[in-house]
């Protein structure tokens, strides 16, 4: 998104603050319907000419259209560079160490100390690439936007300078044991976001209106937060099997809820899940079973936590 109204637009669609971010900052935000409803959860990366966001694909097309269709007289131009860049994440303890070997025009302590969501820009082997901080897998890590067709190169470099290839098991392993709510399993066009537990860091409470902002203050103020159903945190026995997602939570034999992702965590030891249930049972310690008998409590997130 480029033109000098970029950040005011989307101010008044997104529930995060916009104009607030700097050149080389961004922030999570979503997108909602005027009934409080998702749309879309997004990050929002203020580069210094341009406001690059990334989202699900599956709400891109969606999102830009909606985007497209409230452009009046504002100077703002979009552009879907989906099949522009190719993207690969680099996460854990010492990623800040790998993606320096490869990028040029930062240095090791600039990506170490860059905040959630901060960017930099510089180069690998030869090719421009954009350093995004992200959070996502609940690791600290970075992603790296570059040319399409250049991402096997980097990839190469990344490996040569150490990194080693997770598989998509693993980094949903470590997506559910840090507690990360995913579009699509864990919320999706249904969900209000005070359901999902993503308000804390997706809505600013300071900024001005927004689309589905009533419906929010609503629930916060007269509803005192009050949702009828919350995204929680299940912790299982460790013989237990791996709860498949959809799995119905069960208390004294009444549903109450479902599970909406699920991994065996060696960090903890047994199964874990992330799911919905009925207001009255989202305190941690409530135990809960699955109609096929196995038992979890409602657990505090995230399972593990991670610097």
């Amino acid at each position: 998104m480029s033109g000098r109204d970029r950040a005011t637009y989307l101010q008044g669609l997104l529930t995060n603050d916009i104009p607030a971010l700097n050149a080389g900052h961004g922030c999570y935000a979503a997108y909602l319907t005027p009934q409080g409803r998702l749309i879309s959860d997004l990050l929002v990366y203020e580069l210094g000419d341009v406001l690059l966001l990334t989202l699900p694909l599956a709400t891109k097309d969606v999102v830009l259209a909606k985007l497209d269709q409230f452009i009046f007289s504002e100077d703002v131009q979009l552009g879907d560079v989906t099949d522009t860049f190719g993207s690969v994440a680099v996460v854990g303890p010492d990623a800040a160490l790998a993606v320096n070997a490869v990028v040029v025009g930062s240095d090791a302590e600039t990506l170490v100390n860059l905040p959630v969501h901060g960017n930099v820009r510089g180069t690998a082997s030869g090719h421009p690439v954009i350093v995004l901080r992200v959070d996502d897998t609940g690791e600290p890590g970075f992603e790296l936007l570059v040319p399409a067709d250049t991402l096997a190169d980097v990839r190469a470099l990344l490996l040569d300078a150490g990194a080693v290839v997770a598989d998509e098991a693993t980094a949903e392993q470590l997506r559910i044991e840090a507690g990360v709510a995913r579009f699509g399993p864990d919320m999706d066009e249904e969900t209000i976001p005070l359901e999902a537990g993503i308000e804390a860091t997706a809505i600013s409470f300071t900024k001005g209106c927004y689309v589905g902002q009533e419906v929010i203050i609503r629930v916060l103020h007269r509803g005192h937060g009050r949702v009828a159903r919350k995204l929680v945190g299940l912790t299982f026995n460790p013989s237990a099997e791996v709860p498949a997602p959809g799995t119905v939570l069960l208390a004294d034999e009444k549903e109450i809820g479902s599970i909406t992702s699920s991994a065996f965590s060696p960090a903890v030891g047994r199964p874990v899940a992330l799911g919905y249930v009925k207001r009255d049972f989202i305190e941690p310690g409530t135990a809960v079973t699955t109609a096929d008998g196995a038992q979890a409590q409602v657990t505090l997130l995230p399972f593990v936590a991670r610097a």
